[in-house]
Order: structure tokens, then C-alpha cells, then sequence
């Protein structure tokens, strides 16, 4: 009997998982420790290694499908095994590669499926025909594309005229449309923000900040920076000047447990930094940020952003945000109303650095100007509260000179 491998038990109570892409095919030859599929659970994306050296048999659950941790996803056929074997893959010594990314759902165990490759199972899809009542006449009674398209054939006639008609009004419709399965790392984006929005009671406070004495060290530093191979932006600074207004403000460092109606504070200091991939928008986590100097938190930030990029973040670094940075780029326009991480209570949205007229001691002068866009869970941090944390990061931001000595540079 071929070797079954079941959605291991990630840890950390994850529960089920969404397999998000396949990279086997049934009757693909495997060795041990090659990943065969991506899963995505609401901690992170992982790659499941094959166990054992054989061929696929059967793949039993979809890409896009949600299924419970023990599931049995895939089965391979090992040579010289006759008996009958369960396998938790997370039990291979393989350390699995992780990516940003959220999950949720819940779907019941799949039973035995017909025989047919993800290929084979799309264009059923497609031509409406249902897998399970068509005879195979590949291998092993495996349903292969011929066997497909005379069952759809077969449907076709067999449907009264109108059905006919409704099947061609379809057609036409995707001739000029294009769908686009609302999977992986995009699903989980969407749940997580819609679930944000319906459990936090979200308003933004926004407000201009003259950034000029920030551009103005920046400047000075970048010689010794770009030396050191550091890449130092903007948002390295913001980070810094958040430290001492979230210990005097330390509801915004917080979460709101909904299940036991608690305001849990964070005697840590992890920062979020929302990062743009190609499969949409992660919060890779700078642990500890008040420990670190600036540079250090500018070499964090870009070597978070760049394993975000390729796909390569571990768990941890996607875990234990207490509050969350998001950069509008260049691109931001006067203002944005970011969306809150949840459970976290606050968001800080940064927009573009450039140069605006601004009254300073009662003359116009331009300078360096920028718009700080709070948005905080009014459930648990009141406009008050909201409003005199961000004209205190403010502050420090305009008068960087004041905290930012020799030792805080690094």
C-alpha cells in the first residue's frame, strides 16, 4: 500500500492549512526530502518535504483547498513496502522554507479521490465534468484529458437547449474576463483585513511633521553608512522615534484580548514594518527595537525586506509585533488611513519626504516635510491619548539631535 503523508502538526496551534501550490505530479519519481507541496497555514507558508524516496500515487487535495492538520494530502508509492503506513511529514528532518503570509478556515477531512493529475482535475473544472463519474483509461484506472472531454462531450448533448445556451453565454463572458483564484498569501491578506475591520472600532489622527533636522543628519551620516554597507532610509529613524513615546504612552504598545476583555500590554518593544512582495503585503517583525541602535534597526529593515522579497522569512521574524510602520513610498499621496495589524491597537503610515512650503518663525521657508497617519483601535487608546503619542514622535523627529548622540547611532 502506498506511503500516506498527512498536514503535519506545525506547532503553535495551527490547525489546518491551505495547500497553495503543488510541485509533484501523480507519477513523478521523488526523493526523500524534496519538497512536494506549499501550504500555507496562519503563521506562515511552509514547503512539505517527501518523507520517503517512491513515486506519487495519488494527490488527494487541490491547490486552493483548506484542510485540517492529519489530513492525508499526497500518497507515494515506496518501493519494497507492502504494508499500509501513516506519516506526519513534520516529522522529517528537512527544515522546512518559510514565507510571510496569514490563514484561516476550516474544511472537513477528504476521503479517497479519483486518480487524475492537478492538470486532468483544472480542466474538468473548466469543462464542468465531475471527476468522480467518469471511468479512467489511464493506468491504474487514472482519469486522464481524453477521458475528459468525452464526458464533457456526453454532458454537452445531453443538456437541454437552454442549458446550451447558458453554457455559450458563459463562454463569452470569459472570453472577456479573466479570473483569478483568490489564493495563498493574497486570501490571507484579505481575511485578515476584513476581520481587522470588523473587530476593531479603527479612526485616524494625522499630522504634518517637519522632517528637515532628519534629511539633515541623514546627509551627514550616509557617508559612514554606505561605508558600512548599510542602506539608511527614512523609516529607520521613525522606528527609533517611536521607543521613548510608546513607554510613555504604553497603551499603543499593546493588544486587545477579545475572548477574555483585556488590554494586554507589551513590556516589549517588536516593530512591524509592512513590506511589499510580489504576493502582496507581509509584516516581517524588528524584535526588540528599542535595544538597537539606529544603524542596527536600518540593517534590520532592509534584511527583512529582502528575505520578505525572496520568500525566505522564518516564522519568528513574522511573529510578536506589538505595533506596525507602513511606508506610503513615493506614491502616497497627501494621506493614507491605514488598516491596524490585528490584534494590535496602532499603525503608523509614513508618506513621502519632499519639499513643501512651511511657515517657520513667521516666515515661509520650504522645507522637509512629511504626513504621519496614526489609526488606532478606539476600543482600547482614546483621540486623546492617540493624539499626544504622535505630536510626541513628532517632536523627536524634528529634533533628532536630542536623542540621537554617538552610543543611539551605533
Amino acid at each position: 500500500m502506498p506511503f500516506e503523508v498527512k498536514l503535519p502538526d506545525i506547532g503553535e496551534g495551527v490547525a489546518e492549512g491551505e495547500i497553495v501550490r503543488w510541485m509533484v505530479e501523480a507519477g513523478d519519481a521523488v526523493k526523500e526530502h524534496q519538497p512536494l507541496v506549499e501550504v500555507m497555514t496562519d503563521k506562515a507558508s511552509v514547503e512539505i518535504p517527501a518523507p520517503r524516496t517512491g513515486t506519487i500515487a495519488t494527490i488527494h487535495v487541490e491547490a486552493g483547498e483548506i484542510v485540517p492538520v492529519g489530513t492525508v494530502i499526497v500518497s507515494i508509492d515506496v518501493e519494497g513496502e507492502t504494508a499500509a503506513v501513516s506519516a506526519s511529514a513534520a516529522a522529517s528532518p528537512a527544515s522546512p522554507s518559510l514565507s510571510a503570509g496569514r490563514a484561516a478556515g476550516a474544511a472537513p477531512a477528504r476521503g479517497p479521490r479519483v486518480q487524475a493529475t492537478p492538470a486532468v482535475r483544472q480542466l474538468a473544472q473548466q469543462l464542468g465534468v465531475t471527476l468522480e463519474g467518469i471511468v479512467g483509461s489511464g493506468p491504474g484506472g487514472a482519469v486522464n484529458a481524453e477521458d475528459v472531454k468525452r464526458a464533457a462531450k456526453a454532458k454537452a448533448t445531453a443538456e437541454p437547449k437552454a442549458e446550451a445556451s447558458k453554457a455559450e453565454a458563459s463562454k463569452a463572458e470569459a472570453s472577456n474576463t479573466t479570473r483569478i483564484p483568490l489564493r495563498g498569501l493574497r486570501r490571507k491578506i484579505a481575511e485578515h483585513m476584513r476581520h481587522s475591520l470588523d473587530t476593531a472600532a479603527a479612526f485616524t489622527f494625522v499630522a504634518e511633521c517637519d522632517m528637515t533636522a532628519v534629511v539633515e543628519h541623514r546627509e551627514w551620516l550616509l557617508p559612514r553608512a554606505r561605508q558600512a554597507g548599510v542602506s539608511l532610509t527614512y523609516l529607520a529613524y521613525v522606528v527609533k522615534a517611536l521607543i521613548e513615546p510608546l513607554r510613555q504612552y504604553p497603551l499603543l504598545n499593546a493588544s486587545l484580548d477579545d475572548a477574555t476583555s483585556e488590554i494586554v500590554l507589551k513590556r516589549d518593544i517588536h516593530v512591524g514594518v509592512a513590506t511589499a512582495t510580489d504576493e502582496g503585503l507581509t509584516v516581517p517583525v524588528i524584535h526588540d527595537a528599542d535595544r538597537r541602535t539606529l544603524l542596527e534597526v536600518a540593517v534590520e529593515i532592509n534584511r527583512l525586506a529582502r528575505a520578505a522579497r525572496e520568500g525566505k522569512l522564518e516564522r519568528r521574524e513574522l511573529q510578536d509585533g506589538t505595533i506596525t510602520l507602513t511606508s506610503t513610498g513615493a506614491h502616497g499621496g497627501l494621506l493614507a488611513t491605514p488598516i491596524l495589524h490585528h490584534p494590535q491597537v496602532a499603525i503608523l503610515g509614513v508618506h513621502e519626504v519632499k519639499k513643501r512650503p512651511a511657515v517657520v518663525e513667521g516666515q515661509i521657508v520650504a522645507r522637509d516635510m512629511t504626513n504621519l497617519s496614526l489609526t488606532l483601535d478606539h476600543r482600547v487608546v482614546d483621540g486623546a491619548v492617540g493624539a499626544d503619542f504622535l505630536y510626541a514622535v513628532i517632536a523627536r523627529l524634528q529634533h533628532p539631535e536630542a536623542w540621537l548622540n554617538p552610543e543611539a547611532i551605533g
